[in-house]
């Protein structure tokens, strides 16, 4: 059976990781799969936006393997993608999280590797690889600063402290809580609202994002012209704006939210 399914559903590919007896968690065939489904939706025209998921309602991804933890840094894809097979890559599309269960350790470093995430409201965040005296090894320790700020990165680096899911969100690494079990269903749908739109703004978006999200806000706005200002008036959004002038008001997407525990806003 493979340890990594790949589902594509029109516009949208579906990335699960299939090892549920294992918590979901990466050892090296596990990371070269993962690395080179991530090159191939990169490379797929057809397919806009990345769904990641783990196999199972109890567990996202528990991290790297702890038994085979030599094989994550010498397997084929190591130097180009990280020993779990995603750190160094970028496939210049959105790619959301659909948090189903625990989302632990290296499993974190896989969720803040996405560009967001959709999180039931059962699961649990934690680096709790503290307890064994294991690192950080893709890209944790640079993409969790950038998106919670140093201070709170540092907490749960050196703490290891596990998180419930409002509790994430409250740190930023939550984007949506929804019910119990939705977490999927949310991040595809909201997959598909994404793919309906005209690409064009939002992949200059992003990569402007991503670029700049750590310069000045000078350069950062250098970045931005480089990037934004040919696809403003680019066919497909001179078509947009022409939709717009004739009255066409699509609806956005609404917020999901689970019912947060008595006592929390």
């Amino acid at each position: 059976m493979s340890k990594v399914l790949i589902d594509r559903q029109g516009p949208v590919t579906l990335l699960t990781l299939n090892r549920p007896d294992k918590h979901n968690n990466v050892d090296a065939d596990t990371a070269c799969a993962l690395a080179d489904a991530i090159d191939a939706f990169g490379g797929d025209r057809e397919s806009r936006v990345l769904v990641v998921t783990g196999a199972g309602d109890t567990t996202f991804c528990a991290g790297a393997n702890l038994k085979g933890m030599k094989a994550l840094f010498d397997h084929r894809r190591s130097r180009d993608a990280g020993p779990m097979g995603f750190a160094r890559l970028d496939p210049g599309k959105p790619v959301i999280a659909a948090i189903n269960g625990n989302c632990y350790a290296g499993g974190m470093e896989l969720a803040i590797w996405c560009d967001f995430r959709i999180v039931d409201e059962r699961a649990r965040f934690g680096l709790l690889n503290k307890r064994w005296g294991v690192p950080l090894a893709d890209a944790g320790t640079q993409r969790l600063p950038r998106l919670i700020g140093l201070g709170n990165a540092l907490y749960l680096i050196e703490t290891g402290m596990e998180l419930d899911a409002f509790q994430a969100e409250r740190f930023g690494l939550a984007q949506e809580v929804v019910p119990a079990g939705t977490a999927l269903t949310r991040a595809l749908e909201l997959a598909r609202h994404i793919a309906s739109y005209p690409q064009g703004g939002i992949l200059a978006d992003r990569r402007a994002a991503l670029a700049g999200a750590h310069l000045s806000l000078d350069e950062g706005i250098d970045v931005e012209a480089r990037i934004c200002h040919a696809p403003s008036y680019a066919e497909e959004a001179m078509a947009g704006m022409a939709r717009f002038a004739a009255g066409e008001r699509p609806q956005p997407p609404r917020p999901v939210e689970a019912k947060r525990p008595p006592g929390e806003r």
